[in-house]
């Protein structure tokens, strides 16, 4: 007989429950987007329902990720040891456990109208396609920002009832961004990755690596200042916004030898930025 708590334990894991930093920096683009669609005060109700399918979708995006690289893992030194790839979870399990964390999402978005309702099923569609991005594409990390940043338009059609401009130009925005930080995180991975075969961001740009992800993060910059334009915010959101400039200056100075333990830490450092950004948004609509 198995053992449930066990069983609990692994698909916990497999989760990533124990490593939130890819749920925040999923989240913090959601709550850029909620506190704009809603001028500062969005329903909490609905906050709560972003807030709580936030980290389903992310660890379902992370369950299918582990069922999709089954077969990779086992030869990467970071990832040997996750629970598909050591064989404490079967992949029919992972699939499973898949299901239904989409199902308490559904659950979830049921809650909120019409037009958010079918956003969603784009939601669910990029969980599940994205993780085999990286077996096309060197660009994976376009396609991820695109999956982290399918929150903002959810957010102004449950707040606002339509998508504006605006919503698409933080996209963009948070696309250049998992561009930047998801090119860290490759280059912590590069050898083994070019081992197995794996296509990444760090691989494409090779030695121009830190100049490319210096541009992403001019392009993150330039969407913030546009965005907060539109969305008529003020002083705070500028200091946020020049405040995540010298985050992004600190992470580059983290990359500088392209060593993987630094460049890990440059891509934990982004959850500030996100943090950053939503405090002067949250300051603009409360103190300006």
């Amino acid at each position: 007989m198995p053992n449930i708590g066990e069983r609990v334990v692994q698909y916990a894991l497999l989760a990533r429950m124990h490593q939130p930093i890819g749920s925040l920096l999923l989240l913090w683009p959601t709550l850029w987007a909620l506190w704009i669609a809603g001028a500062g005060e969005p329903d909490p109700a609905v906050v709560l329902v972003f807030v709580a399918g936030v980290f389903v979708m992310r660890s379902a995006g992370c369950v299918m990720n582990d069922f999709a690289d089954r077969n990779i893992d086992p030869h990467v030194q970071r990832t040997r040891n996750r629970p598909v790839a050591s064989g404490r979870v079967t992949p029919r399990e992972a699939l499973g456990v898949f299901a239904v964390l989409c199902l308490v999402g559904f659950a979830l978005v049921l809650t909120l109208n019409r037009l958010a309702l079918l956003y969603s099923f784009a939601a669910v569609a990029l969980a599940a396609s994205y993780p085999f991005m990286k077996r096309w594409t060197y660009l994976p990390q376009v396609y991820l920002g695109v999956a982290f940043g399918w929150g903002i338009p959810m957010a102004f059609a449950a707040l606002a009832g339509e998508v504006p401009p605006l919503a698409w130009l933080l996209l963009t925005g948070v696309v250049a961004w998992a561009v930047a930080y998801d090119t860290m995180y490759a280059m912590v991975d590069r050898e083994d990755d070019l081992r197995v075969g794996v296509k990444s961001s760090a691989i494409l740009f090779g030695d121009a690596d830190r100049f490319f992800v210096a541009v992403s993060q001019v392009a993150v910059l330039a969407a913030l200042v546009l965005a907060g334009r539109q969305a008529g915010l003020g002083a705070f959101h500028t200091i946020a916004t020049a405040a995540a400039a010298l985050l992004f200056l600190y992470q580059q100075y983290l990359i500088r030898h392209r060593e993987p333990t630094a460049c890990f830490r440059a891509f934990l450092n982004n959850n500030w930025v996100g943090a950053v950004v939503f405090a002067g948004i949250v300051a603009d609509y409360h103190w300006s």
